[in-house]
């Protein structure tokens, strides 16, 4: 019973991790005239915030092991809920930049810590369906932000919503701390939380590590780009307006929410490994859409893009303890999402420097040739780590 209830509350802290994700770019127009700040000052704090989030997810398996994944998720939750407060309290975009390092400290972290517990604990369907929920809390966060600056003019008061939403999580949390144990007792689980201590470099060494982390690196590089280019892809290459540009790079983010939720009923009937090349398979199916020389085919091509993402980033991480053990999932998991940060964070600029020196035609190529060494390299990471379960 102890299990049940942890799951829903991890699944509501997910709603909660995915609020804040989406919020500085819808509040981001209004906030800069406000605080009479540099339009491109919101990259600054993104990288900040993501500069955070990498070294709280490298840093995840140390702490976990000394303070348990409960408490980790307690304070990291506290921690991003005060700083969304003081967000909402900013009269200077230096306090932003100063806020950004503990909400990416305490996103990073929390992040790595339930990724792990619930690869380790729970089936994949679940790790899924997790993911999806993020996706929720992903599209609610802007959606929040836009009826307070339609209600009260103000995006102070967006954040200062959703960081009293992050103090009630954090009142569930606290709760429900001593079912933390209590879960872990009924699992009969002794090495949840017991890793060995090993260096970032020793843990590369693992047969099979470092390829896994370049193909998780280059599939997370396909899923933000995409996002972030999508638009500017149909509107100067394809003559779509930016209106319907807009609107349409919106079925991307629906085809990943909802088909992380299909995932997670199909892992009943297949294992991670043949979820991963399902979506591979999708998602050159979306790029052969785009291809195409229709609008229509665009919107589908989009929405049947962002379906093949949806398992691959859920399902790697689930395959964590599975192919790499599960002594050690901590350590790479908080590596994958370092990982993760460290896209998000430059491979966006990089595409936007190469497209600016060719053309943005090359859009759908790059994501093809991404998705072509992902394949390859995660192929290798699995066939290299079988000697690790073996050896």
């Amino acid at each position: 019973m102890a299990t049940v209830i942890l799951l829903i509350i991890i699944y509501l802290s997910f709603i909660g991790l995915g609020l804040p994700d989406t919020m500085l770019g819808a509040a981001w127009p209004a906030m800069y005239r406000d605080l009479s700040a540099p339009i491109h000052y919101a990259g600054i704090i993104s990288m900040i915030t993501a500069a955070g989030s990498v070294v709280s997810s490298l840093m995840s398996a140390r702490i976990t092991r000394f303070a348990g994944t409960g408490v980790v998720t307690v304070s990291s939750v506290f921690l991003t809920a005060m700083a969304l407060i003081g967000f909402s309290f900013s009269n200077n975009v230096v306090w932003l930049f100063i806020l950004a390092i503990p909400l990416g400290l305490g996103a990073g972290s929390v992040d790595a810590a339930l990724n792990n517990y619930v690869a380790l604990h729970f089936k994949a369907r679940h790790m899924n369906w997790l993911h999806c929920f993020w996706g929720i809390g992903a599209s609610i966060g802007p959606l929040i932000m836009s009826a307070q600056l339609k209600a009260t003019g103000s995006w102070s008061q967006g954040y200062m919503t959703v960081g009293i939403i992050q103090l009630c999580i954090v009142i569930v949390l606290l709760a429900t701390l001593p079912l933390w144990k209590r879960s872990k007792r009924e699992q009969g689980d002794k090495h949840a939380e017991s890793t060995p201590h090993l260096s970032f470099r020793k843990i590369a060494q693992l047969p099979g590590v470092k390829q896994m982390l370049l193909g998780f690196f280059c599939y997370c590089t396909i899923e933000v780009v995409a996002g972030t280019w999508g638009t500017s892809f149909m509107v100067t290459v394809r003559n779509i307006s930016p209106e319907n540009a807009a609107r349409w790079i919106g079925l991307y983010y629906i085809g990943i929410t909802a088909g992380r939720f299909i995932s997670g009923l199909f892992t009943l009937k297949i294992n991670n490994l043949q979820l991963i090349r399902l979506g591979q398979i999708v998602i050159l199916l979306g790029i052969v859409l785009m291809l195409l020389p229709y609008n229509a085919s665009i919107t589908t091509g989009f929405m049947v893009f962002g379906l093949g993402c949806a398992p691959i980033f859920p399902s790697m991480l689930h395959e964590t303890p599975r192919s790499f053990g599960r002594e050690y999932s901590q350590s790479i998991i908080g590596m994958q999402m370092a990982s993760a940060s460290l896209a998000s964070t430059i491979m966006p600029m990089i595409f936007g420097s190469l497209a600016s020196a060719f053309d943005f035609s090359i859009f759908p190529v790059f994501l093809g040739a991404l998705l072509l060494i992902s394949i390859l390299l995660i192929e290798a990471s699995k066939k290299k780590s079988r000697r690790l379960k073996t050896g």
